[in-house]
C-alpha cells in the first residue's frame, strides 16, 4: 500500500474518522488487560464508549447538519438584527429559533444587521462560505447526496 493511502504512516485513521480510529486505538490497549473477565468487561466498555463517541462526535457537534438542499428567499428591513440559523436545527429556517442550545450548543446563530432594505437569499445548507447568504454551496455533490437533517460527507 502507498504511503497516504490510509496505511499506518500516512493516514493513521485508515480513511476513517477520528472518533473511528480512536476508538480502534483504544480497543487493543483494553484488550491487553489480564484474565478474560476484566477483558470482556473493559472491551465492552470501550465498544460502548466509542459507539456513543460516533452518535456524539466533536466534529458532528461542532458541524451544521443541513437544514435544505436550497437556499431561502427573504426580505430584509434595513436596521433591523436578524439570527440566521448556522446549526441547521432551527424549526423557522433560516432563522435561528434557538435550537441549537440544546442540538448543538458548540454552534450560535450569526446575528446580523442590513443597512438597507433588500431581498436576499440566505443559505439552507449551513455551509456557505459567505454566511449568512448563499454562495451556491447547496449544490454540490457532498449537500446534493447528503441526508437531510444530517452532518455531510466532507
Amino acid at each position: 500500500m502507498a504511503s497516504g493511502a490510509g496505511d499506518e504512516e500516512g493516514d493513521p485513521a485508515g480513511g476513517r474518522s477520528s472518533a473511528a480510529a480512536a476508538c480502534s486505538r483504544a480497543m487493543p490497549v483494553v484488550q491487553q488487560r489480564t484474565g478474560p473477565l476484566v477483558s470482556s468487561v473493559a472491551g465492552s466498555f470501550a465498544r460502548l464508549l466509542c459507539a456513543q463517541r460516533r452518535n456524539c462526535s466533536a466534529a458532528s457537534a461542532s458541524q451544521p447538519v443541513i437544514a435544505a438542499r436550497h437556499p431561502f428567499q427573504v426580505d430584509l428591513e434595513a436596521g433591523k438584527r436578524y439570527a440566521w440559523c448556522a446549526c441547521g436545527h432551527s424549526k423557522k429556517q433560516p432563522f435561528c429559533d434557538g435550537s441549537h442550545k440544546k442540538a448543538a450548543p458548540k454552534i450560535s446563530s450569526l446575528k446580523f444587521k442590513p443597512e438597507e432594505a433588500k431581498e436576499a437569499w440566505l443559505c439552507g445548507c449551513k455551509y456557505t462560505k459567505n454566511p449568512p447568504y448563499c454562495d451556491g454551496t447547496h449544490k454540490e455533490d457532498f449537500i446534493q447526496k447528503a441526508d437531510l437533517h444530517s452532518h455531510p460527507q466532507l
